[in-house]
């Protein structure tokens, strides 16, 4: 068999490309990655806590006394926040967005409870899945920066009580639905 120098020189070319190709787009990607350059699609809206706060151990009570467990088992996700007593307009426009937010889940709103630290400002936004808790040292501790200068911080703990997302004041609530939208389609 035969082959000109023409056709040896092609077929080389072509086999040089395909290589080029493929370890191009591994490096490229190599590089990508190593930037810390991520997809706007696997970005959280809020801040990713780092450990995350640990509230498996604490028991907060509800207004009338009853404990609020944490049952993983049920696969709920919470929407927290611990607005300081003199938080009256403010809270409730806060209020009023989580309340949007909850019922932007739709089907999936029996698996997301709001639990409202302290006491609900009168005329605020109520959700049904409203949990209003007492206030404790314990429940604040594991709450990273909840006495925030700037306003109210919400968070979002995990179905087996740890804090993993802090929201600061003042946060967008769509960042929260889209980010609550991702946990929930989690199993």
């Amino acid at each position: 068999m035969n082959l000109d120098a023409a056709t040896v020189r092609r077929n080389r070319l072509m086999l040089l490309a395909i290589f080029a190709i493929f370890f191009g787009s591994l490096l490229f990607a190599g590089v990508l990655r190593f930037s810390g350059w991520r997809p706007a699609g696997s970005k959280n809206h809020g801040e990713m806590l780092q450990p995350p706060g640990d509230l498996r151990k604490v028991v907060p009570l509800a207004k009338d006394g009853k404990p609020y467990v944490w049952n993983p088992v049920e696969r709920t996700w919470r929407i927290a926040l611990a607005p300081p007593r003199s938080c009256t307009s403010e809270c409730v426009e806060l209020a009023r967005e989580i309340e949007l937010v909850w019922q932007l889940f739709g089907k999936d709103a029996d698996k997301v409870h709001v639990l409202w630290i302290g006491d609900v400002p009168a005329g605020a936004a109520r959700p049904a899945s409203l949990h209003e808790l007492q206030p404790s040292p314990a429940l604040s501790e594991g709450l990273p920066r909840v006495n925030d200068p700037q306003g109210v911080p919400v968070y979002v703990i995990d179905p087996n009580g740890f804090v993993i997302l802090r929201y600061a004041p003042g946060f967008d609530p769509g960042g929260l639905r889209a980010d609550m939208a991702k946990l929930l389609k989690l199993k």
